[in-house]
């Protein structure tokens, strides 16, 4: 068909810069990330134990506090030290599972549903960029739990706390960085790899919680029938708890024994690298420019 009227222009307007151009769709995704009620007070609800660990801190170096909840020294209440601090990345990295099994099975799924993949590779928008983008919808989201209030919890302890305290004890801030950035690696390669195989988002749900929890199960029985303590590189819970204590130097008690504690620390390390890849190559073989159909 012929065109006789002449009026397409190209675009005019301002290009967006080749290195944060996987930034658009972080912007996109959060503008309808908090449309949901429960979500976002789930969201707020995550900062409620920092408010806990924060008056932790606060008692800790108030003797007119102490007097009045009838304290006799800081070490009757709490020790603020490198096992607080491991103590606090813990209880947010199982806030951060929550949130990444809720937030992250929908990122890619619903652009495979519409087959919406194939409109973004058509542009100047590379896989990396696409994964980079869902990547960093959910490290975002997941940092303000974990590193980002850790660092505000050691800012203030170290403003409270006398110049010894931070001399010995500054490497706590890069463990904390650290473990984090693990933990939301991990978390989020997950919850997209599976939102890239699964398009059903409760099912992709469902399959994390299996791969943390059965896997863990299955991986005890593997102990008991070939009377072994190799069973236990399927324990993802258990393997970056143990990374955690060996980044925060906690000596592992009584209580950790019968997770992953047999296993030495560079077995766990081995097993969060191995499944991250493993999470990284499943994104590899599903986002193409175009799917077969058989």
């Amino acid at each position: 068909m012929s065109v006789n009227k002449r009026v397409y222009r190209p675009y005019a307007g301002r290009y967006t810069s080749e290195k944060t151009r996987f930034l658009i769709l972080p912007r996109y995704a959060y503008s309808s990330l908090f449309d949901s009620r429960f979500l976002l007070a789930f969201f707020v609800a995550c900062n409620i134990p920092t408010l806990l660990f924060l008056a932790a801190i606060y008692f800790s170096h108030n003797p007119l506090a102490q007097a009045m909840l009838q304290m006799k020294g800081t070490e009757v209440f709490l020790k603020i030290d490198n096992g607080f601090f491991e103590k606090f990345l813990r209880f947010q990295g199982l806030l951060c599972f929550i949130l990444a099994a809720w937030v992250g099975p929908g990122l890619i799924s619903a652009d495979l549903s519409n087959d919406a993949l194939p409109l973004y590779l058509a542009r100047p928008f590379s896989r990396t960029e696409y994964v980079l983008g869902k990547f960093t919808v959910l490290g975002a989201l997941l940092s303000l739990v974990t590193w980002i209030p850790g660092l505000l919890l050691f800012a203030v302890q170290a403003d409270l706390a006398d110049w010894t305290w931070f001399s010995k004890s500054y490497w706590i801030a890069g463990s904390l960085i650290l473990g984090s950035f693990i933990w939301i690696a991990l978390l989020s390669l997950m919850a997209l790899a599976f939102s890239a195989w699964i398009k059903w988002k409760l099912s992709a749900t469902a399959l994390m919680l299996g791969v943390f929890f059965a896997l863990a199960g299955f991986g005890e029985a593997v102990n008991e029938i070939l009377r072994t303590k190799w069973g236990k590189i399927f324990n993802l819970p258990a393997a970056i708890q143990l990374v955690w204590l060996d980044l925060f130097q906690v000596p592992m008690n009584s209580r950790f024994r019968g997770g992953a504690g047999d296993l030495p620390s560079w077995a766990a390390w081995a097993i969060l690298l191995s499944f991250t890849s493993f999470c990284l190559l499943m994104l590899n073989r599903k986002l193409k420019a175009r799917e077969v159909v058989r």
